[in-house]
C-alpha cells in the first residue's frame, strides 16, 4: 500500500522580515507569502523506523505532480514502499538523492505549486532548506562509496557474471545497487520488478515500461525474461552453506543496510529484557505423516506449526503476553505468529494473524503469499509488525537445536530444530525409533515463568504428537 507524502509550506519572505515576526503567539503569520513551496518530508513507513534510504525516485524534478501520485520509492527498516503526493504541484527540487538516507520528518524534496516557483525552490535546496546539509565527511564518504560502486561494477567478477547472463555490452548491477539507479541513466522501475530483474538477469535498461509515465512493472520484466534464448539460465545465488555464497571483497568494511541496521538496534534492545530458556523434546511422527498426506493440498509445515503453536497459547494465554515498558504487561487479545523468514540482507518476520482461528489450508496460502512479499519487500508494517510470539526455525537446514534471541516487545520466541530418527525406550520397556523435534523457548523472565513455559511445551507437545485438531 502506497503512502502519501507529508508536507509543510516554505514561507518565501525574506528572512530578516521573519526574524522580526518571531513570536510565540499561534495566530502570527507569516505574511506576505509571495510562493507556495512545500517541504516534503521522509515518511514514518513503521513505528520503528528512525531514517529512510530513497531507492529511486519515480519523478523527476519539474515533472507535474497530482495528488495520490507516485512520487519516491523510500526503503524502510522492513520493506521499500511507494510513497505518494499529499497534494497537486511540481516537483521542484529533489533534496535526498537515490541511494541517500534521511531522518524520519526530515525534507527530501520541495514541492512547487507552479511552474514559475521552481527555480526559486532550486534556489532555497542550495541554500540548505530546512537545516539539512551534508556535512564535509559525509560528502566525502559518499563519493568514496559512489567510487566503490562503479569500480566494482566493471571488475573482472562482473565480467563474469556479464558471460553468465549472455548479455553483451549491458551493464551488471552489483549487490546493493539499484537498478532504477544503475548507468547513470535513470531507470523508474517497481521494487518488485526490480526483484524480477535481478532473479532473472534482465538489464532494466533494455525494458520498454508499460506503467504510469512508463516505469517499468513486474510484467515488463517477465515478458522481457521470456525473451531470453532456451540455452540461457538465470543466475542462482548459492544458498548458505556450500560455501559458494556471494563473492565479497576481503578487507572491506560494508555498511549496515536499513534492515541490517533496525536488526541490529532491536538484538542490542533484546540485551536489556532478563531472559531464560527451557527445551523440550516432541515425537513428530504423526505430524510427519499429516504433513504427507495434506502436502499435495497446499499445506506447509510452518503452518502446521503455526497452528499448533497457536491452539496451545489459546490454554496458555500468559504465554502469549507482553511486556513494553518495563511497568505493566498486556495479555493479547489476539494470538498472532511471527516467523523469521531470511531475506537478502537480512532478517523480517511476517505474521499469520489470528492463527488459532484460521484453517490450515487458508494459512498455508496466507503463508506463500507473505513470503513472497517479504522477499520483493512489499510487506505492510501490520504484516510484519504485529506479531505476539515468534517461531524461528532452522529445521530444513538439519540444525538439531538452537537458541533464539527474543524480539523486543513480545513475551516469548520459539527455535525449532530439525526432526529426526531417535532411538527410544517405550513405556512397556522395548526399543524403537522414532522421529523426534528439538524446540527451545526463549522467554521474557518479567512476564513468563518456568512452570509457564513447562506447562504451555506439554500442551504443544500432545497437540503434534496427536495432530487431528490441526485440521479443523
Amino acid at each position: 500500500m502506497s503512502l502519501l507524502l507529508k508536507t509543510s509550506f516554505i514561507p518565501t519572505t525574506p528572512t530578516s522580515f521573519r526574524h522580526r515576526n518571531q513570536n510565540p503567539c499561534p495566530r502570527i503569520r507569516f505574511q506576505p507569502i509571495h510562493a507556495k513551496i512545500r517541504e516534503i518530508f521522509m515518511p514514518a513507513l513503521s513505528s520503528t523506523m528512525t531514517e529512510g534510504k530513497i531507492v529511486s525516485w519515480v519523478k523527476s524534478e519539474g515533472d507535474k505532480l497530482s495528488k495520490g501520485e507516485a512520487v519516491v520509492v523510500v526503503e524502510s527498516d522492513k520493506a521499500d514502499m511507494d510513497v505518494e503526493s499529499f497534494y497537486d504541484g511540481y516537483l521542484a527540487a529533489i533534496i535526498v538523492d537515490e541511494g541517500a538516507s534521511a531522518p524520519v520528518g526530515s525534507p527530501i524534496a520541495l514541492l512547487a505549486e507552479s511552474e514559475d516557483e521552481i527555480a526559486l525552490a532550486l534556489s532555497k535546496k542550495s541554500e540548505g532548506v530546512g537545516g539539512v546539509s551534508k556535512k564535509p565527511e559525509e560528502i566525502e564518504d559518499s563519493s568514496k562509496s559512489s567510487e566503490n560502486v562503479k569500480e566494482s561494477d566493471v571488475g573482472s567478477g562482473s565480467e563474469s557474471r556479464m558471460k553468465k547472463l549472455g548479455n553483451d555490452g549491458g551493464d551488471v548491477v552489483g549487490e546493493g545497487v539499484h537498478f532504477a539507479s544503475g548507468g547513470g541513466k535513470r531507470v523508474v522501475a517497481s521494487p518488485y520488478a526490480k526483484k524480477l530483474a535481478k532473479e532473472f538477469g534482465v538489464d532494466l535498461k533494455t525494458v520498454v515500461g508499460s506503467g504510469p509515465n512508463g516505469r517499468v512493472v513486474a510484467k515488463d520484466v517477465e515478458a522481457a525474461a521470456s525473451a531470453v534464448a532456451v540455452g540461457e539460465k538465470p543466475p542462482v545465488k548459492a544458498s548458505g552453506g556450500d560455501g559458494g555464497g556471494l563473492k565479497v571483497e576481503l578487507g572491506k568494511t560494508v555498511p549496515f543496510t536499513t534492515m541490517q541496521g533496525a536488526v541490529s538496534k532491536n538484538m542490542v534492545e533484546s540485551l536489556g529484557v532478563p531472559t531464560f530458556r527451557v527445551g523440550y523434546t516432541i515425537t513428530t511422527d504423526a505430524l510427519d505423516a499429516l504433513y504427507k498426506k495434506i502436502k499435495s493440498k497446499g499445506v506447509t509445515m510452518t503452518a502446521l506449526l503455526a497452528k499448533a503453536t497457536a491452539l496451545a497459547l489459546v490454554k496458555h494465554p500468559v504465554v502469549n503476553s507482553s511486556c513494553r515498558d518495563g511497568k505493566s504487561f498486556t495479555h493479547n487479545s489476539n494470538i498472532n505468529i511471527a516467523v523469521a523468514v531470511a531475506i537478502d540482507g537480512g532478517l523480517i518476520t511476517p505474521v499469520l494473524q489470528d492463527a488459532d482461528k484460521v484453517d490450515i489450508y487458508s494459512l498455508s496460502r496466507k503463508w506463500k503469499e507473505l513470503v513472497d512479499k517479504a522477499r520483493a519487500k512489499q510487506l505492510q508494517p501490520q504484516e510484519y509488525n504485529t506479531g505476539t510470539f515468534t517461531l524461528s526455525n532452522l529445521g530444513m537446514f538439519g540444525v538439531d537445536r538452537f537458541d533464539a534471541i527474543l524480539p523486543p516487545g513480545t513475551g516469548a520466541i520459539m527455535a525449532v530444530g530439525a526432526s529426526q530418527p531417535t532411538m527410544v525406550g517405550t513405556k512397556d520397556g522395548r526399543i524403537g525409533i522414532k522421529n523426534q523435534m528439538q524446540v527451545n523457548v526463549t522467554a521474557d523472565h518479567r512476564v513468563i515463568y518456568g512452570a509457564d513455559l513447562a506447562s504451555f511445551l506439554q500442551t504443544l507437545s500432545r497437540i503434534i504428537e496427536d495432530p487431528k485438531d490441526l485440521t479443523f
